[in-house]
């Protein structure tokens, strides 16, 4: 089977299914977004604290399929072929998330308390030169227009190359995907230091780049596995993908949930057995007042429970179940931003606020309309992958 013998394009199933699909999400963001709307005039300071989060969770999908897509140039195989297009419809979506950030730089006064005059002279002098409006911008615009760069560049090449064949667009996005990784790695970093982080300006943790790089990495993973799943009920992926296929992006899921425990509890041992006065009080604020049940959630939610299913293989090969587990998974990422962002203006209660569940389904349902609108302009496979016979033999042997 070649590549040249299939149409890899959407089939009119599909285009049918697509189009039912991206009304709901549609429809869903924009009763989503009207809500965040009022929510904004009602209850000002609630409305950014629900947007941050829930716009980092969108952001975290796309940023991460962003960096499985380098690393499927840099490294080859049929695990990557059948993921890029998915892939580059949810990088494509960048602008709409550069457009989307900006009620959070109108909302910086209420999000951070480093925007406030204070008295701490500590503060002022050692952060105030890096916590300060102005460079947080600059550095928010400087994370977007890389990635946005990246996004148009790999889309822009594998364009071309399923136009004029793989030589050289297949050799130029490599050589991008390994700086590019390199920039994502960094930007992610220091996205989640700005961000995140500086929610509690004298908490500091070196691990917490590393657990939101891997997170994005592990939401990109369970929301391209949900959509392929979802893409094999139709043509031409029905004749594509194999349970094999499955099977090697159920391992690089199975690989995530471990090295997200793994960073997860190294920052917890260490802060909590260093019990540094800085230090200490950000995981205190997170284990009372109800949010010790959360973290509970985690633990058995996000690490024990996915990973002990997909230690199996026949469940890894089954694609109801696979799907069912990478769903469970964003739903885990969720609870997990959640988590890590709400306490600090919690005050130590945990309470849900109505705008907790406009912001994701708004935010949510709006990019994934956009992504559906993206997916349906491209060919499902790339057409003139070198490794594209490779990918279409692979799970039938």
């Amino acid at each position: 089977m070649t590549g040249q013998a299939l149409d890899f394009n959407p089939s009119t199933e599909l285009r049918t299914s697509l189009r039912q699909s991206r009304a709901r999400a549609g429809i869903i963001g924009l009763i989503g977004v009207l809500a965040l709307a009022a929510g904004a005039f009602t209850a000002r300071d609630q409305f950014f604290r629900s947007y941050l989060w829930s716009y980092i969770f969108v952001l975290g999908i796309t940023a991460g399929s962003l960096s499985w897509l380098m690393l499927q140039y840099l490294t080859g195989g049929a695990w990557g072929v059948v993921i890029r297009r998915p892939a580059e419809a949810a990088v494509r979506t960048f602008p709409l998330l550069a457009l989307l950030f900006i009620p959070i730089a109108l909302g910086t006064s209420s999000l951070y308390s480093w925007t406030q005059p204070t008295t701490d002279a500590t503060l002022l002098v050692k952060q105030a030169r890096y916590l300060n409006v102005p460079f947080f911008l600059v550095r928010a615009a400087v994370f977007f227009a890389g990635w946005i760069f990246l996004s148009w560049f790999l889309n822009r090449w594998s364009a071309r190359e399923d136009r004029e064949g793989p030589v050289p667009a297949n050799s130029r996005m490599a050589a991008i995907s390994g700086p590019g990784l390199i920039f994502w790695a960094f930007s992610v970093t220091f996205m989640s230091i700005d961000w995140v982080m500086s929610l509690s300006p004298h908490w500091f943790s070196t691990m917490f780049g590393l657990l939101f790089v891997i997170g994005q990495g592990l939401s990109g993973m369970a929301f391209l596995v949900t959509v392929l799943v979802f893409l094999s009920n139709f043509r031409p992926m029905s004749e594509v993908l194999t349970p094999r296929h499955l099977h090697d992006l159920g391992k690089f899921l199975l690989a995530t949930v471990m090295v997200w425990a793994y960073f997860a509890f190294s920052q917890f041992l260490i802060i909590w057995a260093g019990n540094l006065p800085e230090e200490i009080p950000w995981y205190v604020e997170r284990l009372r007042g109800g949010w010790q049940y959360v973290a509970l959630l985690l633990v058995f939610g996000h690490f024990a429970l996915p990973f002990a299913l997909l230690l199996s293989r026949d469940l890894k090969r089954n694609f109801k179940l696979l799907a069912s587990i990478a769903v469970f998974i964003l739903c885990m990422r969720v609870v997990d931003i959640y988590w890590m962002v709400t306490p600090d203006s919690s005050k130590g209660s945990l309470s849900v606020s109505w705008l907790d569940l406009a912001g994701p389904l708004g935010l949510g349902g709006i990019w994934l309309a956009y992504f559906l609108i993206q997916l349906e302009k491209r060919p499902l496979m790339p057409l003139n992958e070198m490794e594209l016979a490779e990918a279409l033999e692979h799970g039938r042997e």
